[in-house]
């Protein structure tokens, strides 16, 4: 029987020691939240920078205010398209076009009433229409969408880098989010966007900067349209020459006196050329080789291949000897030294437009 009291007394004290337990951890969280919560907010207002500029104060408005109101088309939901963006904040306003809310919070309730999404009128950007599009959900999102009747006039891909800005009065500055690469829109892609442009509730509550005038809100989008290449260029190389060899006889060899000759101009693979030739050499070579050259009378800048050769007028040995002078040799026969030139290969470059259908054919060959 004693035992059996002192294991209800254990009992009793135990169940009290969790109650208190219980009561301390309940009272401990109650008053531990509020502090979470602050430190939240200090942390949060440590990013946010505090003050409000007025726009009056500062002397420029946000952007040029629009001569005829946007309206405001329902349409379905829009699909994310974007890939990463680069942030940072600029004091130049947008280039392509600009909308204002006088009140962001009506506007945000009556998009949310009135199929999801807010849609500007259209404006044109590099012979293109375009619209902006803007949702009120937890995050702001901003779209870019191309008249689906330009792409119908102009089949063709539009590339754009694509720049969505907001005004921060607070700063008298414009954050922006840049895709990093240029979008491409075409028929059957006609928008693009950036789902959490910025949280609602930066645009809500003026503490944030971006609320000015009793809740106006400003966004913005620049358009920089890439065109794509007119001009290009196909560098390529010629191998089947049409009359590819060329021979050059010099008579009276033993009296030439000048320090270079010139043959007269040829036609190889309808090109124009011409050799010039050094008798008692030139440059590193003077005065102990003779020095051939193969000229393009177009001086068109360019590559060729092409073997030049001194004939042996007795034998079959092409090939260049210092003792060119000595008859017996067989270079010069009769005061007379014969050249071959043979032209294995050129460049060409060919040169074409969108502008025109006409092919400007530059081929080149440089002497070797």
């Amino acid at each position: 029987m004693f035992s059996d009291e002192k294991k209800s007394k254990n009992y009793g004290s135990i169940f009290l020691y969790c109650f208190f337990c219980f009561v301390l951890i309940v009272e401990v969280a109650r008053f531990a939240k509020p502090y979470y919560n602050l430190q939240n907010l200090m942390e949060t207002e440590a990013v946010v920078e505090e003050g409000f500029l007025a726009v009056e104060d500062s002397g420029k408005l946000p952007c040029r205010l629009l001569s005829r109101p946007s309206v405001s088309v329902p349409s379905q939901d829009q699909q994310k398209l974007s890939q990463a963006v680069t942030q940072e904040t600029r004091t130049r306003p947008p280039n392509s076009y600009c909308v204002k809310f006088q009140s962001f919070i009506t506007m945000a309730k009556q998009v949310k009433e009135n199929g999801g999404k807010y849609e500007s009128r259209p404006f044109s950007v590099g012979g293109y229409n375009w619209y902006t599009f803007h949702r009120a959900r937890v995050d702001t999102s901003l779209y870019l969408r191309i008249d689906n009747s330009s792409l119908i006039t102009n089949p063709k891909d539009v590339y754009a880098d694509i720049t969505f800005l907001a005004y921060k009065s607070s700063t008298d500055k414009y954050q922006s989010y840049q895709e990093t690469d240029a979008q491409r829109f075409h028929l059957f892609r006609q928008q693009w966007g950036q789902i959490t442009f910025l949280p609602i509730a930066y645009f809500e509550n003026p503490g944030y900067g971006y609320s000015f005038d009793g809740g106006s809100v400003v966004f913005g989008v620049d358009i920089n349209i890439v065109k794509p290449f007119e001009n290009w260029e196909v560098f390529s190389n010629e191998q089947n020459i049409r009359d590819p060899i060329f021979e050059w006889r010099l008579t009276k060899f033993s009296t030439l006196f000048k320090d270079s000759y010139t043959s007269g101009s040829f036609s190889s693979g309808g090109r124009n050329w011409a050799l010039k030739l050094y008798p008692n050499g030139v440059g590193n070579a003077t005065g102990n080789s003779l020095s051939l050259y193969l000229l393009n009378e177009s001086n068109d800048k360019g590559y060729v291949e092409a073997k030049l050769q001194i004939i042996d007028q007795n034998q079959s040995n092409h090939f260049v000897k210092k003792d060119r002078r000595n008859a017996s040799k067989g270079y010069v026969v009769n005061d007379t030294l014969k050249f071959q030139v043979e032209i294995l290969s050129f460049s060409k470059t060919d040169f074409y437009s969108h502008q025109s259908s006409v092919v400007l054919p530059i081929s080149t060959g440089d002497s070797t």
